[in-house]
């Protein structure tokens, strides 16, 4: 018997050998294949790039999977012991694989049974990262090996971080870091107990527990996970309940632009990343990206803007509704499905209920809410007469003349823009205007553009006419003409002949310039030229000393990349943009280096190295480890000098003239030293102004996209000028007043103002000189007698039609 009993423990101890040799096979022949899991000590994740102003408040965010990578030392215990306490409990403690959970899964699959989970956090990285997603017996054998082996090369720590930046969320976000943004606008290090348990339930099946569609299963699962971290000690039973008690509370980040007046600038950044690295860089390379905008400043540019916009708009009277829709039982759903300007918040859209002769009821569009889904607040308010006054004036299709009432503008189901009033009695009626207009701001000493509108709404039209519109500047390039003459033997004492001028314009015919107004000035110096802004003027003065060295200072500067040279072009009739002419007024304004403007400051790469920086000025002492008596440190500026700084004082000396006595005296308003100039092309279709204090440039432009006159008085000096007061008066307000400095070795001359000889009578006026030069002890004209009808460069018949056209009546 006990021969028998021996002779079948062998035959079982055979087929044990047997069986586990074919274990052991199965196992290695399923290693064969498997990925590298070394590849995960180099794991770059596609990563959100998010881009600051300049105070580091959020601007934007580009993603293809929205994640922040967050090293494990700064992923607080608590998103930890949330996690581990949902998903594995006993993480720190197994070698990579949970056996009795694998076992549980294996016998159940034996049994016919569907393959479960049972999968350590280990393993969900390794399914993650280097398998599919496939339910099947050998991909979880491939899982548990390769588990095993991340196990012995990683350490937890960097397993579990791997794990918390990888996950899918939900509400498209991979992470925890991205997750708690997404979900409760907040950092990780902000959560509570009862929002970090719900971002841990979610790992499983967010789309389960999707908080606006499936409320009760999501809180149910987070009380569960809040139930585990109680039961595994990480977190009291009185806390427990506090945070079971508690309701969701997920207030989704909106995506998008956060700085709601900024929208130009940021599309503006992620033009430029996308030219300097390309798309995939922008959205999976986690930059982190310092603008130069000041929000402060930025809100003020668009308010300031927009008020033009809108009063010059109305002013032409009313367009109509921008929708008419059905105003049925739920007239909310109606008004609902009409999209409003989103960058516009103070505005709201509203559906025209009924109308009589004296107000008419509205009912607001129903808030949004995270979710998406419309709100069922259903709001009624009112327009009176008083507050639509300027709509009476019809520009409607159709219709002409003034409607007398209310009810003559505003017919029941008509959807409009209203706005609320200030003292909260109800609304105005409001409309997008058609005219539109940029605003940039600079400084000079930098480049650093610190706000910049393109427009009175990126949702209404995202073409930036900051950057992207070419318009003829007018008489606002003059100063370039007149900064060539001073850096070139002429001085603001210098006298030309405002007198007629006749021009061959290539084709037969004559160019005969005029001033605005039509009047003539007889000899006058170059300061009264600017400060008038005479066309004549400015023609003999660029005929006098070529228009190629007008060209070639217009390059210089930066207003064109290449200026035909022409006699009209001196006159502003050459198209450039905004963005252009605020970069040569602030190498005026500051002394004549050259400038390069930049919204960005800075790019750092997802490990925090900057790979790009704006100003690149040295400074060989910043960095001493200590103070020996030794200067202060000096940055370094090796930019190019594209002007004399006694050229740039004497030409902002002369725009200083233009505020105080010239086309902007509007501007004297400010109330501290300012220079600037007034642009206005034919007929009024296009209205400029630039302007600077010591320390900031600001330039204006207004115009229709599709050219047309702006009307009688729209020039620089009545409709560009006072955007320009209101948006310096607040963009200046509580900083120190400063004068322009007048560089060392200039000297201060009286001057009469119509000779140009010393003289210190009654219209006289401190003049800078250079050394070397001064007031002219003769009295001489440049372009006298020869120049009434004299001949001048010829222009050529191909350049004619689009030169001449816009030359003439600038102001």
């Amino acid at each position: 018997m006990i021969r028998f009993l021996g002779y079948l423990f062998g035959i079982g101890t055979v087929f044990a050998l047997i069986a586990a040799g074919g274990v052991a096979w199965y196992v290695a022949s399923m290693s064969q294949d498997l990925p590298d899991y070394q590849v995960l000590a180099n794991y770059e994740p596609p990563v959100t790039t998010r881009i600051h102003a300049s105070d580091g408040s959020l601007m934007a965010e580009y993603a293809k999977e929205r994640r922040l990578y967050l090293p494990i030392q700064a992923i607080p215990q608590r998103i930890k012991d949330a996690f581990l306490s949902a998903e594995d409990k006993n993480f720190y403690n197994h070698p990579g694989v949970d056996v009795e959970g694998v076992a549980r899964a294996a016998l159940l699959y034996a049994r016919g049974g569907p393959m479960q989970g049972g999968s350590t956090i280990t393993q969900q990285v390794a399914k993650n990262f280097l398998l599919t997603n496939e339910r099947s017996m050998e991909r979880k054998i491939k899982e548990a090996i390769l588990s095993l082996r991340i196990e012995q090369a990683y350490s937890k720590d960097h397993i579990l971080e791997l794990y918390l930046n990888e996950i899918y969320l939900g509400l498209g976000s991979y992470g925890v870091a991205a997750a708690s943004l997404a979900y409760f606008d907040k950092s990780v290090n902000e959560l509570t107990i009862d929002e970090a348990a719900y971002l841990a339930a979610l790992p499983k099946a967010p789309e389960n527990y999707n908080p606006f569609r499936d409320p009760d299963e999501a809180i149910g699962r987070r009380n569960w996970v809040i139930q585990r971290m109680a039961e595994n000690g990480v977190i009291s039973n009185d806390d427990a309940a506090e945070a079971q008690a508690r309701p969701l509370g997920v207030n989704p980040r909106p995506s998008g632009t956060y700085i709601a007046s900024a929208e130009y600038f940021t599309e503006e950044v992620r033009r430029d990343i996308i030219n300097r690295y390309g798309v995939k860089e922008l959205y999976e390379g986690g930059l982190s990206i310092r603008t130069t905008l000041d929000p402060k400043m930025q809100l003020e540019a668009r308010s300031s803007l927009q008020h033009a916009l809108v009063s010059y708009d109305q002013n032409q009277g009313y367009r109509g509704p921008v929708a008419t829709v059905d105003p049925g039982s739920d007239w909310g759903k109606a008004v609902g499905e009409v999209a409003p300007l989103s960058d516009v918040p103070e505005w709201r859209l509203a559906i025209v209920l009924s109308a009589d002769s004296g107000s008419a009821s509205i009912g607001l569009q129903p808030r949004r809410e995270a979710s998406g889904r419309l709100g069922a607040d259903r709001d009624i308010s009112a327009i009176d007469l008083a507050d639509m006054k300027w709509a009476l004036r019809q520009a409607r299709a159709g219709r002409s003349g003034s409607a007398r009432g209310v009810d003559g503008v505003l017919e029941r189901g008509d959807v409009v823009y209203v706005e609320k009033k200030t003292d909260g009695s109800g609304y105005r009626l409001r409309q997008p205007p058609k005219v539109q207009g940029a605003l940039v701001a600079m400084d000079p000493h930098t480049g650093r553009v610190m706000a910049l509108v393109g427009g009175f709404s990126y949702a209404q039209s995202e073409f930036n006419r900051a950057t992207q519109a070419y318009r003829q500047p007018g008489s606002s390039f003059k100063p370039i003409v007149y900064a060539a003459a001073l850096d070139n033997g002429y001085t603001p004492a210098s006298v030309i002949m405002d007198a007629p001028i006749s021009i061959p314009d290539g084709t037969g015919g004559v160019w005969e310039p005029k001033n605005y107004g039509g009047e003539v000035a007889g000899p006058s110096t170059l300061r009264l030229g600017i400060e008038k802004s005479r066309n004549l003027m400015t023609v003999r003065l660029a005929k006098d000393m070529g228009m190629d060295l007008v060209a070639q200072y217009a390059e210089r500067f930066g207003v064109y990349d290449k200026l035909a040279p022409y006699l009209p072009m001196s006159l502003g009739s050459g198209e450039t943009t905004v963005m252009r002419m605020v970069s040569a007024y602030s190498v005026m304004a500051n002394g004549g280096r050259s400038i390069e403007p930049s919204l960005i400051d800075r790019i750092q790469d997802r490990y925090g190295r900057t790979v790009y920086k704006h100003d690149n000025r040295a400074c060989e002492t910043c960095n001493v480890t200590g103070w020996s008596n030794q200067d202060e440190p000096t940055l370094v500026d090796e930019r190019q000098q594209v002007l004399d700084p006694m050229t740039a004082y004497q030409i902002t000396s002369m725009m200083e003239g233009v505020v105080q006595r010239g086309t902007a005296t509007i501007v004297k308003e400010l109330g501290v030293p300012t220079a600037g100039k007034t642009g206005t092309t034919n007929d009024e279709k296009d209205a400029w102004f630039i302007g600077y204090t010591p320390d900031l440039v600001t330039g204006v432009y207004l115009g229709y996209d599709n050219p047309q006159p702006l009307g009688h008085g729209r020039t620089g000096g009545g409709f560009a000028a006072p955007v320009f007061v209101e948006f310096m008066q607040q963009a200046i307000a509580g900083k120190p007043v400063a004068d322009f400095r007048i560089p060392e070795g200039m000297t201060q001359i009286s001057v009469d103002r119509k000779t140009g000889m010393a003289s210190k009578g009654n219209g006289s006026i401190l003049e800078a000189f250079k050394p070397g030069t001064g007031p002219s002890d003769t009295y001489e004209v440049i372009g006298d007698d020869s120049y009434g009808g004299a001949t001048a460069q010829a222009i050529s018949p191909e350049a004619n039609e689009a030169i001449v056209s816009g030359a003439g009546g600038l102001f």
